[in-house]
């Protein structure tokens, strides 16, 4: 989908505990930097829908498994990945697409690089019954 970007993501065995990768400042998809949050969703759990109109998301999921469901309101496209251990890689989302995710593992946590500080004037929230998406 225009707008996502899949990067795949080093994971570097070590016998006391792996080193998951991020992301560089030299990595494509960044674009700078404004905060880094941690959110958790509980197993069958949806968190959405929400569109940033100016932030440019980075996602990456260290622990459990979550299904991200992207929406382009101009196309009328979905997009939809399961992220997790087992499929590491950083998702980076444009602004001005919607996006909702849910829970697939029992313990579930996304990590999001974000490229501007929290603003609750720059992001646009609706029920997650107004984008019609097959669960």
């Amino acid at each position: 989908m225009d707008g996502v970007t899949l990067t795949p993501l080093k994971r570097i065995h070590n016998p006391k505990g792996d080193i998951f990768h991020a992301m560089k400042r030299s990595d494509a998809g960044f674009d700078e930097f404004g905060e880094a949050y941690f959110s958790t969703v509980h197993k069958g759990d949806i968190k959405g829908w929400k569109k940033h109109t100016k932030m440019t998301l980075n996602i990456v999921v260290p622990i459990g498994e979550i299904e991200f469901v992207i929406y382009n309101e101009d196309t009328k496209d979905f997009f939809s990945l399961k992220l997790s251990n087992n499929n590491y890689q950083r998702m980076t989302i444009k602004p001005n697409l919607w996006m909702a995710f849910r829970g697939i593992a029992k313990n579930n946590m996304l990590l999001n690089l974000a490229s501007l500080e929290h603003d609750p004037s720059e992001s646009i929230d609706c029920d997650l019954e107004k984008i019609k998406y097959e669960w």
